[in-house]
């Protein structure tokens, strides 16, 4: 079934990248890095930025993990929250528009604070995910509380068809899965908890195996690995 073309972000058709159509102010000085003493940080962003560039040989491996922390603390990656992120990581601020704009779970325009992302790759698309993405935006697309967007691919085939909520997999879904994802988000109670890739069977199994002292194991939850927000 098509898309309804006026409920779709306007990035998640047309032009796939934010900021392509822009046309580059050629007037400006060169970018440069902000300056410490006169860009205020907050404490919080600051200590959690430098923890994440603590990881790496090369602190610009921190940059999505940095770019997650200032769009959690912002709503979305303002040129503000660039320009702190920018100012403790010692680059430019258009170093990191250039990464934010090239990744889809970054914004540089506001955003609902929830987080759908619904996967219309091949896998979860033969399975209804067209519908599904429809169905999300009839739900809760007016909804100011509501980022709804199709996602290329999330990488979670064996759930198809699925989304992503606020960062938690989940599927695989249908219609009515729509409604109890905006109930759950406007409730603050965990999404669909019976759907959530990491609650999976195999997911347990996996750290059984493991052992309870292996990395990165919860042991109430039994996560299973998988990509996403580094931070």
């Amino acid at each position: 079934m098509a898309i309804d073309p006026t409920r779709v972000p306007r990035f998640a058709h047309g032009s796939r990248v934010p900021g392509w159509d822009d046309a580059a102010d050629l007037t400006k000085d060169p970018a440069v890095v902000p300056d410490p003493a006169t860009t205020p940080v907050p404490e919080t962003i600051r200590t959690a930025i430098e923890a994440q560039m603590a990881k790496y040989p090369d602190v610009r491996s921190a940059s999505i993990p940095a770019l997650h922390i200032v769009q959690r603390e912002h709503g979305w990656c303002s040129p503000t929250a660039i320009e702190q992120a920018a100012c403790v990581m010692r680059v430019t601020p258009a170093y990191l528009t250039a990464v934010a704009t090239f990744y889809d779970m970054f914004s540089t325009v506001p955003k609902g604070r929830n987080d759908v992302f619904v996967c219309t790759n091949i896998s979860c698309s033969l399975r209804g995910a067209d519908q599904l993405l429809q169905d999300m935006l009839d739900v809760a697309g007016a909804d100011p509380d509501f980022n709804v967007r199709s996602f290329e691919c999330l990488g979670a085939c064996d759930i198809a068809p699925m989304a992503s909520v606020n960062g938690e997999y989940v599927g695989p879904l249908d219609a009515d899965d729509c409604a109890r994802i905006v109930e759950d988000c406007k409730a603050g109670r965990e999404v669909l908890p019976d759907k959530q890739l990491r609650r999976r069977p195999v997911a347990e199994t996996y750290w059984a195996l493991q052992g309870p002292d292996a990395p990165g194991h919860d042991q109430n939850a039994g996560r299973t690995p998988r990509g996403g927000d580094s931070s």
